[in-house]
């Protein structure tokens, strides 16, 4: 192992796992990434949870309990998948405390099939807030515009929010708004604001493989010259709007009542393309006060081969916009990109949902307890 990761959380990026199972809880793997590879929070998302009940027999005893009292598979999945968050917040939460609330966290996300429901939405997350019952919980919003009100109301009602599915720069300015203006709810209703946390999960990977894939379908030297560059571009300017908002006079105000900065979190950092280095949206999103959620295979192969030269995103900013602008020049449009990814994202995490209902239902019928 290099030393890259330490140098990555050195820069100020703190370091998260997309992923979890109750394995790697009990199995002491969870505290191990913590102690040695500067791990500080973790991500879970349905696709994570399906995976993880339907490998192994770890979750057999708690399945067949609740198999025993003929629970509802909605039931059970949001009694395994809160036990597994409880125990991931409780052994993270030395880190929660040293860092005064900003890592430490956990996330758990709202049903995606309510994703356009916001009253729904708001609560589900009140709901989950309630039962993980752990202050360093991150309840996953989507950033879909019945989710942009949902984001408010939860965080005006004191519940931290991680804000999921953000692909488009607009959407990411609606989304730093709502946080400040349920900031000011939170205020207004004399809540402490400095217990309040977010985090804006802004995808990555995902812009790359929509907008290369009709590069090469153009096929032209111009087209390929663009190609994987528009994610960077997009994160990096993402950036650039994170610092104008929280250098506003709005946001100062709200500093001084002494509210915590919605970090912004790079999301989906897994390379899909092998023409890529595998690090390539770990390395090239080194900025001070953001989040990057790793999965295993990323987070190993940065410790391993990582290269941190320093913050590779501030004064990018000209560039970026420069490598949009050269999509759009190619009939790309990038409206239409962030708009479909933001529909196939809610639509994917709904499968995921659905499939771990399937799993979870056929794991309750194998343990379910023999009639007579």
């Amino acid at each position: 192992m290099t030393d890259a990761l330490k140098r990555l959380s050195d820069e100020g990026v703190a370091i998260w796992l997309d992923d979890l199972s109750r394995k790697l809880i009990s199995s002491g793997a969870l505290q191990e990434l913590i102690d040695d590879q500067h791990v500080v929070g973790v991500t879970t998302n349905p696709s994570i949870f399906q995976k993880a009940i339907s490998e192994g027999d770890g979750y057999d005893t708690q399945l067949a309990d609740l198999a025993a009292r003929k629970v509802t598979v909605e039931e059970a999945i949001r009694m395994i998948t809160t036990a597994d968050v409880r125990d991931a917040a409780d052994v993270l939460r030395p880190v929660f405390d040293a860092t005064d609330g900003r890592d430490g966290r956990v996330s758990i996300e709202v049903d995606p099939r309510l994703a356009h429901d916001e009253r729904a939405t708001v609560a589900e997350a009140k709901q989950l807030a309630w039962l993980v019952d752990r202050p360093n919980t991150l309840i996953k919003i989507p950033a879909t515009l019945a989710g942009l009100p949902a984001i408010t109301e939860v965080i005006g009602l004191g519940i931290s929010v991680n804000v999921t599915l953000i692909f488009s720069l607009e959407r990411y300015r609606q989304v730093m708004d709502a946080y400040l203006a349920g900031l000011e709810k939170a205020k207004e209703r004399g809540l402490d604001l400095s217990k309040i946390h977010s985090v804006a999960s802004f995808f990555v990977s995902r812009v790359d493989t929509e907008i290369d894939k009709r590069i090469d379908a153009l096929g032209t030297d111009e087209a390929k010259a663009v190609r994987g560059k528009a994610a960077l571009a997009n994160a990096r300017l993402a950036y650039q709007a994170y610092e104008e908002v929280f250098s506003s006079d709005r946001w100062n105000a709200l500093e001084r009542a002494g509210a915590n900065r919605q970090r912004p979190l790079w999301a989906s950092t897994g390379v899909k393309d092998k023409a890529y280095k595998d690090t390539l949206y770990v390395d090239d999103l080194v900025a001070p006060n953001t989040v990057n959620t790793m999965p295993g295979g990323t987070l190993q192969a940065v410790g391993d081969h990582g290269q941190i030269t320093g913050d590779t995103v501030t004064g990018t900013y000209e560039q970026a916009r420069a490598d949009l602008d050269a999509v759009e020049r190619l009939g790309i449009s990038y409206d239409e990109v962030v708009e479909l990814l933001e529909k196939e994202g809610v639509e994917k995490f709904e499968a995921a949902w659905n499939d771990l209902l399937d799993s979870t239902k056929a794991e309750l019928e194998r343990l379910a307890p023999s009639e007579g």
